[in-house]
């Protein structure tokens, strides 16, 4: 069997990658990707500095220089914590018997292109899961496909508000829609002379809208709301930015994580990070940031809950971080017979690839090393569907 080493299958390797990497995923281009081919141990740690906000200071003439105000840059991690493989074993019966049809060659092609898809489809999933636990806030209508109206763009424009309004600028930002959304895009605003191009009506690109990319996922969710009626908060009243909220004891139900909530008398869509199990009770729930854009007066405000909705996805590109490396070998290297890493040109997903040789058998596994973290919930926002 040396001559199934994957030095001489190399071609069809790439071929598989290349495949994969044009498949339906938006996430994984839409968010900060970090990369290599050097090998790296699971739990390794990946770094990134945040510096502190500032506020200017009234400048005075002096022939002295001050000593300005210091500044303490602060760092968050994130962790290289999923190491996955798919293993393909083949015995050399079994590939003399798929040689007399189909034959070798093709089927093991498409059982890496099967493994990349496993392997992407997984990263694409923990990328949707990571940014919808921390987006900040959402727009649009439980149950509603966004885009339902012809040459009407105001659902991308309006959650891209939510995200300019929390401080994360006009370049740079992406959506993520579901496959449902997708078709009314595609269906709806692809005329020619709406869209400005016929670039998503001749080829199915979806467009970029003000700066903002619009993508299409198939591994974005429904969110199951909790079952809360009639709560309120308590009549403490809560300034701009608040993000504890207490709850009087009043009315039934849940309110779960994730959940998208109002208060009387404003009309922001809040996401909660932390809900309350029986809000008869009272307790507290507590907001994703930034919080409260409308302060809230010392009276109790009713809270409704957004019903069951499917999940769209916009945010800044910094805002959500891919971290992938090679898993690493042991010093020496492993029983390994021959191992390269493959990095897919359209995604940059780097995977390992090695082949292990037993009696009368092989062994081809592809590998995966990689975290993911969303670091700035506020340049992250739902669109409801």
């Amino acid at each position: 069997m040396a001559e199934h080493t994957l030095t001489d299958l190399a071609a069809d390797i790439y071929t598989a990658a290349d495949r994969v990497g044009r498949e339906l995923v938006g996430m994984i281009p839409a968010v900060t990707f970090n990369s290599g081919s050097e090998a790296a141990a699971k739990g390794d740690t990946v770094r990134a500095a945040f510096a502190p906000s500032v506020s200017p200071t009234t400048l005075t003439p002096a022939m002295t220089i001050p000593e300005g105000t210091g500044q303490t840059v602060a760092n968050k991690t994130m962790t290289l914590s999923t190491m996955e493989t798919v293993e393909i074993p083949w015995t050399g019966e079994g590939i003399k018997s798929v040689n007399n049809g189909a034959g070798y060659e093709t089927i093991y092609g498409n059982m890496i292109a099967q493994a990349f898809r496993a392997h992407v489809n997984a990263i694409e999933g923990d990328l949707v899961v990571a940014a919808r636990a921390a987006a900040s806030r959402a727009y649009g209508t439980a149950a509603t496909t966004p885009f339902g109206t012809a040459n009407d763009y105001t659902d991308a424009s309006n959650v891209l508000r939510i995200l300019k309004d929390n401080g994360a600028g006009a370049f740079d930002n992406q959506l993520v829609i579901n496959t449902t959304s997708g078709a009314n895009f595609l269906g709806k605003q692809s005329a020619v002379n709406a869209a400005g191009t016929d670039s998503m009506l001749r080829q199915g690109v979806l467009l970029d809208l003000a700066g903002m990319p619009v993508r299409e996922s198939g591994q974005l969710g429904t969110h199951t709301a909790g079952t809360a009626a009639s709560a309120t908060t308590d009549n403490a009243g809560y300034a701009v930015g608040a993000t504890t909220i207490t709850l009087a004891s009043a009315g039934t139900g849940t309110i779960l994580a994730g959940d998208v909530i109002t208060f009387a008398g404003d009309t922001n869509k809040y996401v909660v990070v932390t809900g309350d199990a029986d809000v008869s009770g009272g307790g507290t729930i507590v907001l994703q940031e930034p919080g409260l854009r409308v302060a809230m007066s010392a009276a109790t405000k009713a809270i409704t809950v957004v019903a069951t909705h499917s999940d769209n996805l916009a945010f800044a590109r910094s805002a959500v971080e891919l971290a992938m490396r090679p898993p690493a070998d042991p010093l020496g290297g492993d029983a390994a017979e021959d191992m390269m890493v493959v990095q897919d040109p359209h995604s940059g997903l780097a995977f390992s690839i090695s082949v292990y040789k037993g009696r009368k058998k092989a062994m081809i596994a592809v590998d995966a090393l990689y975290g993911v973290k969303a670091w700035k919930p506020e340049h992250i926002a739902l669109l409801l569907g």
